[in-house]
């Protein structure tokens, strides 16, 4: 039998180190070649470790939420034949995780029997009294289960009755818990407090929760954020029932798309990213990434919009990539695919970076106003909330309108507030009078 130590390969694109999120095994378990052993993250890619050989877990070297560095020692097994540690030679001896006993699990030491040593002869205990016996059961102060009727003779009851005690709050230390007088003694030595019944009580529990993996980049990404940029945040309302309208009519078309497949379901997305396209084309500073530290504006060309998605494991943005050179079904194409992705966590690489400008919504629970947070290092983020049937006043009467307000959020250290407003309002404009979007 021999050893074999695996250490964290090279997950590609020049990254140095990855966070462990998951193991998929522990010590003293049989592994066969292939079985997945770890997760790790890195900038929000997910890479499982597969065990190259088979053999039995002897050693783990990182924790959840560890940062490990590529080549570092991360499985040790036991394994069929020499394993790689001998054959490794000198390379894998200096190795400190892989070699440090203090690393190592402990074996446990097969149990011998012990000598019989001759025990000193033991005072008879004094038996306890029932009332020293119904004192240390009613310390517990468990009372007793709803209906259940406490036992105790006619003379106790009336006694409890006096004493304004519920004989469901008394421990019985007779057969088959009967109340005697003394458990009544004991009760009232406890004091007044009675055990409550109605299922109410305080819960001090307190749960450590680390951060590791997807939950910890969001945290890092929105604190960078934050703490980088001054947010101005500009709210409003849009009248969508025209553009609802226009998109259950286009959704009951069965037309087919390029290549022949069926045209997407449109849902509110696609078009609202095509009237930023639009409004983009005319304050093309929006469109841009902000090099703080180097004090310098990248103005993009390409409009890569990201799309903020929930997903079980947390928020992840996906991007649609040019969406200058997409109509509204392609638009609405990329945007399933990518959160159908997204959820089942097979997003790649690239589907999860490159975003230039990023849309946020909550769907139906989006809210009336938000302050979305901008995905540094961008300069402008739009938010989504719910839409909602509100009478609007037209001049002459009261009417029922499709209602939803747009809350977007700017860099102003890049955008003034002017700015702001005039790409809201553009947007406002095409979402009003949807025909327009469709007009080069």
């Amino acid at each position: 039998m021999g050893e074999h130590i695996i250490k964290l390969p090279d997950v590609g694109e020049g990254v140095a180190e990855a966070e462990l999120v998951e193991w998929h095994v522990k010590i003293g378990d049989i592994v066969r070649e292939d079985t997945v052993l770890a997760a790790v993250m890195t900038d929000k890619a997910t890479v499982e470790i597969p065990s190259p050989v088979d053999g039995e877990i002897l050693w783990l070297g990182a924790e959840i939420g560890d940062t490990v560095a590529i080549g570092s020692p991360i499985v040790r097994l036991k394994v069929a034949g020499e394993g790689n540690v001998k054959a490794a030679g000198k390379e894998a001896e200096p190795t400190a995780e892989a070699e440090a006993p203090a690393k190592l699990p402990s074996p446990k030491p097969e149990t011998a029997p012990s000598p019989k040593v001759a025990k000193p002869a033991e005072a008879p205990v004094k038996p306890a009294s029932p009332a020293e016996k119904t004192t240390a059961r009613a310390s517990a102060g468990a009372p007793r289960p709803e209906g259940e009727k406490p036992l105790a003779s006619p003379a106790v009851r009336l006694r409890a009755k006096e004493a304004g005690i519920d004989l469901r709050q008394v421990t019985g230390s007779g057969p088959a818990g009967r109340i005697g007088h003394e458990d009544i003694e004991a009760f009232l030595a406890r004091g007044p407090q009675l055990a409550k019944t109605s299922g109410l009580a305080s819960n001090d529990a307190i749960e450590d929760i680390k951060l590791v993996g997807l939950r910890r980049k969001i945290a890092e990404k929105m604190t960078l954020s934050k703490s980088r940029i001054p947010h101005i945040t500009y709210v409003e309302e849009i009248d969508v029932t025209p553009l609802e309208e226009l998109r259950a009519a286009l959704n009951k078309e069965k037309r087919p798309a390029k290549g022949g497949a069926e045209r997407p379901k449109l849902t509110l997305l696609p078009f609202l990213m095509r009237a930023m396209v639009k409004a983009i084309a005319d304050q093309p500073q929006l469109n841009s990434l902000f090099d703080d530290e180097a004090g310098i504006i990248h103005q993009h060309g390409g409009i890569h919009i990201g799309i903020a998605a929930q997903t079980p494991s947390g928020l992840v943005v996906p991007v649609v990539k040019h969406a200058e050179a997409r109509d509204i079904w392609d638009c609405g194409a990329e945007v399933a695919r990518l959160a159908e992705a997204a959820k089942s966590g097979t997003a790649t690489r690239d589907d999860l970076s490159g975003s230039t400008i990023t849309i946020t919504s909550l769907g139906a629970m989006g809210g009336v106003a938000t302050t979305p947070v901008i995905n540094h290092p961008e300069v402008a983020i739009i938010g989504v909330n719910k839409m909602m049937v509100r009478p609007v006043w037209d001049g002459t009467q009261f009417i029922p309108r499709k209602m939803m307000n747009l809350s977007s959020s700017f860099d102003h250290r890049v955008i003034d507030g002017w700015d702001a407003a005039v790409f809201v309002q553009r947007i406002k404009a095409l979402l009003e009078t949807p025909a327009l979007i469709f007009v080069d």
